[in-house]
């Protein structure tokens, strides 16, 4: 009896040790930013690419956004006032491109008036490099 729980306790340490290996990772790749840009909040994490509202910008230059609203490193929150202080999120420009075509149809019922217009929202696609609160980056 004394050798089954003596494989039970070594199985159950490399369990929990394999465990707390997965959520020093899992910790790290939770890091995130939620942003304010062209007027919208943006969840960015790093190492994504996500789809803004055009930006003035050329492709492969990096963009700095400032407007930081909240940092959460894995294991703890900054929350800002309106914005957190320090804070900053690098994006890399990858391409410039257009959304899908919203399609716009209005009628007035028992008139015949039918208008039907189309939309496409001129996008930047945008890669995050890096989150960095202060000298601290989250990559």
């Amino acid at each position: 009896m004394s050798s089954d729980t003596a494989k039970e306790a070594g199985s159950a340490t490399a369990a929990s040790s394999k465990k707390a290996a997965t959520n020093a990772n899992a910790a790290a790749s939770t890091a995130y930013a939620i942003v304010e840009a062209s007027g919208q909040q943006f969840w960015l994490q790093p190492n994504r690419y996500y789809d803004l509202d055009r930006l003035t910008a050329e492709i492969g230059d990096s963009v700095l956004l400032d407007q930081v609203l909240l940092i959460h490193d894995g294991s703890a929150a900054s929350l800002g006032q309106p914005y957190v202080a320090g804070a900053k999120v690098t994006l890399k420009v990858m391409e410039h491109r257009r959304g899908p075509k919203v399609i716009v149809y209005k009628m007035r019922p028992k008139k015949k008036t039918r208008r039907k217009n189309g939309h496409r929202q001129d996008l930047t696609r945008v890669m995050v490099e890096s989150i960095a609160l202060g000298s601290k980056s989250f990559s």
